[in-house]
């Protein structure tokens, strides 16, 4: 489990966000798809195994499963391109922009959203046999979380939007750490340990994640939640999405790059 000292590992998040800035579109939204698709099923085990077991913490020490198969295959979350497509503008690698940036962003959502509302198809009509009868067990568990989780929300007021935005702050403070993680070692053992801690973190606290969210709430919807489409646009998503903007990109990307690659001047001995 080699492990790489954080100047090295820094400068291989700014060669990721690099990477991602000029990969084709067809690349692009297939890695961001598969990426969508897998977290999607991962969240669907988790709540499973949460409704079977009335143990949630079991939900959360095997979701991250998903993370760990998807970065390992080379598939693209929206959460991590957050943190690491901006800091090659910031580090002035040549051809990349702020444009390049959102087109990668924009195309990864696009991609993650396709992915997860697939899964969420698939898993509603195994819920409900093909929408012929009632939801089982886990598909009114995933009903309920929409309903919480939105209307949930918004019964607070401006309180609500405040929880759900620091929520979606801490999810991507710890899921972006996981990203980081997995470069700070060589070997397939020594990443899935360092994805595994922040992710089970995350989840177990009941973070507010964009991607898993593009599962939970389409599904819910299908599955009977009663609550609309925009109540979980306006009381979930687009709060969710910015709030992992800045917890990634202020507590990871940015934290690392100011104090590995543009660290201050030592102090002069006294």
């Amino acid at each position: 489990m080699s492990y790489l000292v954080p100047t090295e590992f820094v400068t291989k998040m700014i060669d990721a966000g690099e990477s991602k800035i000029f990969m084709s579109t067809r690349d692009t939204v297939i890695r961001a798809y598969m990426a969508g698709a897998i977290l999607a099923l991962a969240a669907a085990f988790a709540v499973t195994v949460t409704a079977q077991t009335g143990n949630p913490l079991i939900g959360a020490i095997l979701f991250p499963v998903g993370f760990c198969m998807l970065y390992l295959l080379g598939f693209d979350l929206l959460t991590g391109v957050f943190t690491l497509a901006p800091l090659a503008v910031l580090d002035k690698r040549p051809g990349c922009t702020w444009g390049g940036v959102l087109r990668n962003w924009g195309l990864v959502f696009m991609g993650n959203f396709a992915g997860a509302l697939t899964v969420a198809l698939f898993m509603a009509i195994i819920f409900t046999y093909g929408f012929s009868e009632a939801p089982n067990l886990v598909g009114q568990k995933i009903g309920q979380i929409g309903e919480g989780r939105t209307v949930g929300y918004e019964a607070h007021g401006a309180a609500g939007m405040l929880t759900l935005f620091i929520r979606g702050v801490m999810c991507n403070w710890m899921v972006s750490t996981g990203v980081v993680a997995a470069m700070m070692s060589t070997s397939v053992s020594g990443k899935v340990i360092g994805m595994w801690m922040p992710i089970m973190v995350f989840f177990y606290m009941g973070f507010e994640h964009s991607v898993v969210n593009m599962f939970l709430f389409p599904s819910g919807l299908m599955l009977g939640g009663q609550f609309t489409f925009m109540d979980y646009l306006l009381w979930n998503e687009i709060p969710t999405v910015i709030g992992n903007l800045v917890g990634g990109l202020t507590f990871v990307g940015l934290t690392l790059y100011s104090t590995h690659v543009r660290t201050a001047p030592k102090r002069a001995p006294v």
